[in-house]
């Protein structure tokens, strides 16, 4: 199966990001937008994984949140991958808990490599990918819109608390993935 680790995001930060897509509808462009539902925290994907692996990471993952305290995350600023010029990705950075966060992926990295997994190529980026690029059709005024994007406003009214790291199954379908909850590793509270 196909399966990745994430935080999940509250109701509350997918209506406000769902808000934040629709503004940014308005520049026509090509973009293909993740459902406000499935917009979550990656934190690692680790691609296609037998039933036996998925135990350990399971293990892992619990032995690594019951060294963890909650936090809280907030949003920041929008953005593109590789590039504003050459919007692959649109995303939103986190403010608040960006380090934990950056902290949380760096333990599971180590722990999942133990097990065989690759080790990721690039740094880990504290994001949430809110839309994916298709062709560069009206991409300067996509631009324009991600740049006049008021991140203060994202900032101060878009905190949720952590305290839990889940293990996804990620199941492609024409309409779209599927993200089932595997697991949950809950964390020292």
């Amino acid at each position: 199966m196909r399966a990745f680790i994430a935080i999940e995001l509250s109701s509350d930060l997918k209506r406000m990001l769902a808000g934040i897509q629709g503004e940014l509808k308005s520049a026509q462009a090509d973009v293909k937008w993740v459902k406000p539902e499935n917009i979550h925290l990656t934190l690692k994907f680790l691609g296609e994984v037998t039933d036996e692996h998925i135990d350990k990471v399971k293990e892992a993952l619990d032995r690594i949140a019951a060294g963890l305290k909650p936090f809280d995350i907030s949003l920041s600023n929008l953005g593109a991958f590789p590039k504003l010029d050459f919007a692959k990705v649109v995303w939103v950075g986190i403010e608040k808990g960006k380090q934990a966060t950056e902290d949380i992926a760096g333990k599971i990295e180590i722990e999942l490599e133990k097990l065989g997994f690759a080790k990721e190529g690039r740094e880990f980026s504290a994001h949430l990918t809110i839309g994916r690029v298709r062709s560069g059709k009206n991409k300067e005024e996509l631009k324009k819109q991600v740049l006049s994007a008021h991140s203060s406003e994202l900032i101060a009214h878009s905190q949720q608390p952590v305290n839990t790291i889940i293990l996804y199954q990620s199941t492609l379908t024409p309409r779209g993935p599927i993200y089932t909850a595997l697991h949950t590793s809950t964390f020292n509270t």
